[in-house]
């Protein structure tokens, strides 16, 4: 199943399809550049996109994340780890958008069911 991407970045990809071939392509490169395995990157780029207070980053990686096979309470824990680094609130702000994906999904898993 194809990721769900907001609106607005469906309409940039397709006004400038090449930037995102590139931007997607950088990605996967930076993803499989290191020694780190899938699920270590996976936590890496979340709590990244924590710190960088990405509601759109935090969403993505989420969603990806889920599909990799990574828990939940694991996803949870990264936000809870970012408490003493990036602070109470934006931590609580991640903790809420990760939420909000693991809603989502278990909504889409009742409708497919």
């Amino acid at each position: 199943m194809k990721e769900k991407l907001p609106e607005f970045l469906e309409r940039v990809i397709a006004e400038y399809p090449d930037v995102w071939k590139s931007y997607q392509n950088l990605g996967e490169s930076c993803h499989n550049a290191g020694p780190l395995d899938e699920k270590t990157a996976r936590l890496v780029k979340l709590a990244l996109a924590i710190g960088a207070k990405s509601e759109g980053a935090v969403h993505s990686h989420t969603r990806r994340a889920l599909k990799s096979g990574i828990t939940r309470e694991e996803l949870q824990q990264v936000a809870l780890l970012a408490i003493t680094s990036a602070g109470w609130s934006p931590s609580m702000a991640a903790l809420s958008w990760i939420q909000d994906v693991i809603d989502s999904s278990e909504v889409e898993m009742e409708t497919v069911q």
